[in-house]
């Protein structure tokens, strides 16, 4: 591996002009397909193999008329303090009639003769359908509904709407990301002391988040991808393109500083921290394409989406970056390190050696930096350092157990939004269940009829609030009816009345004459939804966790580094969940993080977290262990490679945690509820596992097992492939033959960029 990527980044060196032109082909090919692409379709929920989704593809097959794609609103009237319903109908009727006269309106369905009144006749709603879908409607339609909702609560009606009709209020939206690679930028300047150096990997991550994005974009009609899948494939992708580059541009300078010249410094960057940033990838990609096994078609687009990104950045890294070092050999270094760069003639091997010994030299005689001392602090304490981190991640955890799980809709909207207060106002007057009632289908001969009789049965629950007449379809052998429970969508109470109706169903449907019956609607769904994700999370961490170990098993030639790095990780996704639970659910600190309406958490983002945060929490695993390994099998004792490790990667670990971290945070304040969320729980995640797993509890755990930690049985050591991540076959190639000169034009004496 080490030695293909060496050779890989010279010829990217040295064909920078061709390596450039392809990349740019490349930007301009995926954005030209992505500007002349269809416009996406809305995010479509499935859950194949399920009960409710059994049901709804019933619906539509049966009910096709039924499943209009119109878009609805739905109209909340309350009659003010001390009055009723009754005595406002004037006012109502002029608003029903502005609300049928607005564009793009099919019809709106008067309360008093749809039956939609409350029983203290306080509360009413009007349903008004639309001739397009949500996407389609203009803005004129969007003014209409609100001009004729405002003149209403200005004539003393209390007035709310909802449905998907009715625009969501977006505020900061964008800031955030800009906020985020400011603060990169900011970073990689101190960490590099150069313009050119700092600006290199923004560039590049740049790039491949426009490739991937613009490829989500370009297939987003063909594979039904959303603007949701972009977002965060944005998020990933930028974080790690970041990372990516930066460690090669940082091996890269480290290759100079040792008399490299800048073509084998290039390559041999490539060849090490390429490697590492490959198998950091393939992690990644491992752990997000693991989501497939979960089977939820929304959740696999967003996942395959985001590794599709993270492959580019992995790309773009072992190729474009080596190319960018080639226009800018010395500009890539600080000012007083550039006449280091050797550029015509490279060194002898006796010459190299030599150079080495001197720096070690003068690596020994000066001070040590900040991340040394920290190893070295750590080496000499490791058990109460260890005690202290895995303490206070599980402090931080603890609000985990706490976690309640729930799907985005009206009732979870910020308090001041007119859906939320129509979700309230229907719960309030119609019962806590009438946001969510559960939708019954029956098969049969006579549908209907079996149908009424079913309804007759459930009626009589004790958690039942009332039960609709059934309707069958035009050909008589489907029907339908509602039920509206007495507790509210996410209470256990409507749980147990959705799998008590499951339970009795073969029993109700022979003792009715029907043949099948299902349950559906939105609690049902829920329902269905997190079994699911329950029954798949074991399955996909075997699978995930059991891949990367194969992976780490390759890179580190050991069997505790791997087994370390996971139960590393269980401890990071821990706290993390914690700190999500404690300001999303509980509300602390909620005013801080702009978090207006806590409440349960998006049901899809534990599992989809585990997977990102697995794959980050490996790639540190990989770029910081794998410098420990590097000096390991170069000769040095155990804990000296742990010190070593971080004198050469602990710097620029830190720097790719904060940028990672920045990254993620610009997205806290997205208005969309998953990607605030998301953002959140990987910032929290990355900080917790490369400031406190990485940087304290791995250097503690390598101390206390000493050699052990490389320990490898020896018949799995001959039957596993050498892929030499750290390059040790490629250094041993480097130091008997020497570098040799570039083959063809020598390389120009000075920086091309001047």
């Amino acid at each position: 591996m080490a030695t293909f990527l060496y050779k890989l980044g010279r010829f990217a060196f040295r064909r920078r002009g061709l390596v450039t032109l392809l990349w740019v082909l490349i930007v301009v090919g995926v954005g030209a397909a992505a500007s002349s692409a269809p416009t996406p379709p809305n995010e479509q929920f499935s859950m194949p193999g399920t009960e409710s989704q059994k049901a709804f593809d019933l619906l539509e097959e049966k009910f096709p008329d039924a499943g209009a794609d119109g878009a609805t609103a739905r109209v909340v009237i309350r009659a003010p303090e001390g009055g009723g319903i009754d005595g406002e109908k004037p006012a109502i009727q002029k608003l029903l009639g502005e609300l049928g006269k607005a564009p793009q309106v099919a019809g709106v369905a008067d309360p008093f003769t749809a039956g939609t009144v409350s029983e203290d006749r306080r509360t009413a709603y009007a349903v008004v359908t639309y001739e397009v879908t949500a996407p389609d409607l203009t803005d004129e339609a969007h003014d209409a509904l609100a001009a004729a909702t405002d003149r209403a609560r200005d004539g003393g009606l209390t007035v709310e709407a909802g449905g998907d009709a009715v625009p969501i209020e977006q505020t900061v939206s964008g800031t955030g990301e800009q906020i985020g690679v400011l603060i990169s930028a900011i970073v990689l300047l101190l960490t590099f002391g150069s313009v050119i150096a700092a600006g290199m990997p923004l560039l590049t991550a740049l790039i491949g988040v426009g490739v991937g994005v613009s490829g989500i974009t370009a297939l987003g009609a063909t594979l039904g991808l959303s603007a949701t899948t972009s977002t965060l494939a944005m998020m990933i992708g930028l974080a790690v393109g970041i990372d990516y580059a930066l460690f090669i541009v940082s091996r890269y300078r480290s290759e100079v500083a040792e008399g490299r010249t800048a073509e084998e410094a290039a390559g041999i960057a490539a060849g090490t921290a390429g490697s590492a940033v490959v198998f950091a990838g393939l992690t990644v990609i491992i752990a997000l394409g693991g989501l497939a096994v979960v089977n939820i078609p929304i959740l696999t687009k967003m996942a395959l989406a985001a590794a599709g990104t993270v492959a580019v950045a992995v790309l773009i890294a072992v190729t474009f970056v080596p190319a960018l070092l080639g226009f800018a050999p010395r500009r890539v270094l600080r000012v007083a390190d550039r006449r280091l760069v050797r550029t015509r003639k490279p060194l002898s091997a006796r010459k190299l050696r030599r150079s080495e010994k001197k720096a070690a030299k003068l690596a020994a005689r000066t001070k040590p930096i900040l991340s040394t001392r920290w190893a070295s602090f750590v080496v000499r304490r490791p058990v109460g350092v260890l005690l202290l981190a895995v303490v206070g991640l599980g402090a931080i955890a603890l609000p985990a157990t706490k976690l309640e799980l729930g799907l985005p809709g009206e009732g979870t909207m910020a308090a001041d939004t007119t859906q939320r207060k129509a979700y309230d106002l229907l719960s309030d007057s119609f019962g806590p269940g009438f946001n969510g009632p559960l939708t019954v289908t029956v098969e049969g001969d006579d549908a209907a009829a079996a149908g009424d009789r079913i309804g007759k049965v459930l009626s009589k629950d004790a958690n039942v609030a009332s039960v609709s007449p059934a309707t069958a379809n035009k050909a008589g052998d489907t029907a339908i009816f509602s039920i509206v429970p007495k507790s509210g969508p996410t209470e256990t109470e409507t749980e147990d009345l959705v799998k008590d109706i499951r339970e009795r169903a073969s029993a109700l449907a022979g003792s009715s004459g029907a043949t099948e019956i299902l349950v559906t609607g939105q609690s049902a769904m829920f329902i269905d939804f997190s079994e699911t994700l329950s029954d798949a999370l074991l399955p996909y961490l075997g699978l995930v966790v059991g891949l990367a170990f194969l992976l780490l098993l390759l890179v580190f030639r050991s069997v505790l580094v791997p087994l370390k790095a996971a139960l590393g990780f269980l401890l990071s996704v821990s706290a993390a969940l914690g700190a999500l639970v404690a300001v999303f659910q509980l509300g602390w600190a909620s005013g801080f993080f702009g978090v207006e309406q806590t409440g349960p958490i998006m049901t899809t983002l534990p599992i989809f977290m585990i997977g990102v945060v697995f794959g980050l929490a490996m790639d540190y695993e990989v770029f910081l262990v794998t410098r420990m390994r590097e000096a390991y099998v170069h000769g040095a004792s155990a804990k000296d490679a742990v010190v070593s490790g971080f004198r050469h990667s602990g710097r620029v670990v830190a720097a790719a945690a904060i940028i990672m971290i920045s990254v993620f945070s610009g997205f806290v304040f997205e208005t969309d509820d998953l990607v605030a969320m998301m953002g959140f729980g990987l910032a929290a995640a990355v900080l917790f596992d490369a400031f406190v797993v990485r940087m304290v509890i791995v250097p503690a755990v390598h101390s206390l097992l000493g050699d052990a930690a490389w320990w490898l049985p020896r018949w799995l050591d001959r039957l596993l492939p050498n892929v030499d991540v750290e390059g040790e076959r490629l250094q041993r190639r480097l130091r008997s033959t020497g570098p040799r000169a570039p083959r063809g034009s020598a390389e120009p004496e000075r920086d091309l960029v001047h």
